[in-house]
């Protein structure tokens, strides 16, 4: 590639020095020049614009792998949210089932209290029993108590509605209990298909309502038993109307009866006061239970969210994909093509180091006027300026082609105080063209031509000035003979 730059500069620069001359000359050397120009563009093949071509090609690829790779990026840090909101998913549930468990002891800790509430009603019935025989002589005094027994009886009352209140509250707290379990298990299936790492989850959910139904099962005996205290309860009412009818001749043990009922009083207290402390507690249950529901739903919109996203990411990891096989494809033609030009690159430059390289420039004399002879005579240009591949011999003029191939010839002469100046160019001894100008006035003029010749290897060139011509020639450098190989066949 260097040699053949090199060649078109020596050519530039030869064509430039035959531009040197005086006057009317230099137009006809300047449309000589760009005739050289012209012809060795066509000839010469364009390996620079194919090689920019390459160059551009390749660095619209490097774009495009860059902006693959930051895509990719994208995608790598959409996947760690993912990641990290199942993260932030797994401590809810564990939270929940901390929840859970702080419900089971608060429920462990209500049925022991029924329970004791179940014995108590059992003394109480003994108590009764004991009343019952003590009270047969103690009927005397009953109608006075008799409107205490009803104020208890009202009391009685309000506490079997807050009882009843309560089974309904505990049957709502089920229900929802049941809500929850049932979202628990949607969002457990629907977690499951989302990412493999939860199947830890899924057996912890598992467990939480396997608990839940513990509990459930639970809250139904309860309600069970506190139906039972509420007939025995009743039972115990009718027992009080038939003691009322006996207490009215039971007034001499009316006074150890009042003390027990006293004592009945401060245990119905301490029953009301447990009653809204379990009131309280069951607020409190209802409210965490509200919490629940609501975090479920948060979290059930977040896990569509999430699950809408992780849809959208395989889709543009998809899109990634099909875009790097894409630019993987591109990529490969682009390195066939890249490895082709490289051959041809190489190929050119193999044939452009094989080709011979002929460019010579030269001019006449400096001993000014030459001719006019009786004779025909062949010009010696012995003023060498060029002579690559020395095919041209100042000693004799002729120039003798060393390879076959097409080559540019360019003459120029000057004639000076003289009528008739030109010369004839000879190929192997044979006159292929003449040139020559008569003046009158006997002035000066230049006269330039060229020739475009394919010779073969040993085909000899050389100048003759005929008879009775003419030329001039001086340290000026007016009149020159070049010429260059084209091209070798």
């Amino acid at each position: 590639m260097r040699v053949v730059l090199g060649l078109l500069l020596l050519l530039l620069g030869l064509c430039g020095s035959g531009a040197q001359g005086e006057g009317g000359g230099l137009d006809e050397v300047g449309a000589v020049e760009e005739s050289s120009e012209q012809t060795t563009k066509q000839t010469t093949p364009d390996i620079w614009a194919e090689v920019r071509a390459l160059r551009d090609m390749v660095v619209e690829l490097k774009v495009e792998l860059r902006n693959m790779e930051a895509r990719v990026k994208d995608s790598e840090s959409q996947v760690n949210e993912l990641k990290t909101e199942l993260i932030l998913t797994k401590v809810k549930v564990e939270l929940l089932q901390r929840e859970n468990s702080v419900q089971a002891t608060q429920l462990i800790s209500l049925e022991t209290r029924l329970t004791a509430t179940e014995s108590k009603t059992s003394d109480l019935e003994k108590q009764n029993a004991d009343l019952q025989t003590r009270l047969s002589t103690s009927e005397s005094e009953l109608l006075v108590s008799k409107s205490r027994i009803d104020q208890l009886e009202r009391e009685n009352e309000v506490q079997a509605t807050q009882l009843i209140s309560l089974g309904t509250r505990l049957t709502a707290t089920e229900s929802k209990t049941s809500d929850l379990e049932k979202q628990n298990a949607a969002l457990q299936t629907r977690l499951s298909t989302s990412e493999s790492e939860l199947l830890v989850t899924k057996s912890r959910i598992d467990q939480l309502e396997r608990e839940s139904e513990v509990q459930a099962t639970q809250l139904i005996s309860l309600e069970t038993r506190l139906t039972a205290t509420e007939s025995k309860t009743s039972d115990l009412e009718k027992q009080n109307a038939d003691l009322q009818t006996r207490l009215s001749t039971s007034e001499s043990e009316l006074l150890v009866t009042k003390s027990r009922i006293d004592q009945l009083e401060r245990e119905n207290a301490v029953q009301a006061t447990q009653l809204i402390s379990l009131g309280t507690r069951l607020t409190a249950t209802e409210s965490k239970t509200s919490d629940l529901e609501k975090q479920n739903a948060d979290l059930q919109t977040r896990l569509s969210t999430s699950e809408s996203e992780l849809l959208v990411t395989k889709s543009r990891i998809d899109q990634l994909e099909r875009e790097s096989e894409d630019l993987q494809t591109r990529l490969s033609i682009s390195e066939s093509e890249l490895l082709v030009s490289k051959s041809r690159i190489d190929q050119l430059e193999r044939e452009n180091a094989e080709k011979p390289k002929v460019v010579f420039y030269t001019a006449l004399t400096n001993s000014g006027q030459v001719g006019p002879y009786n004779a025909d005579i062949t010009l010696k240009y012995s003023k060498v300026f060029t002579n690559i591949g020395n095919a041209y011999n100042p000693a004799t003029g002729f120039f003798t082609a060393p390879a076959t191939g097409v080559y540019y010839l360019q003459f120029t002469v000057f004639g000076h105080n003289t009528n008739a100046m030109g010369l004839q160019v000879y190929k192997n001894n044979q006159s292929i063209m003449h040139n020559g100008d008569l003046q009158q006035d006997g002035g000066s003029e230049y006269l330039t031509n060229s020739l475009v010749l394919k010779l073969i290897a040993g085909d000899k060139i050389h100048l003759v000035l005929p008879s009775g011509y003419s030329l001039f020639d001086n340290a000026g450098h007016h009149s020159t003979f070049s010429g260059a190989l084209l091209f070798p066949m």
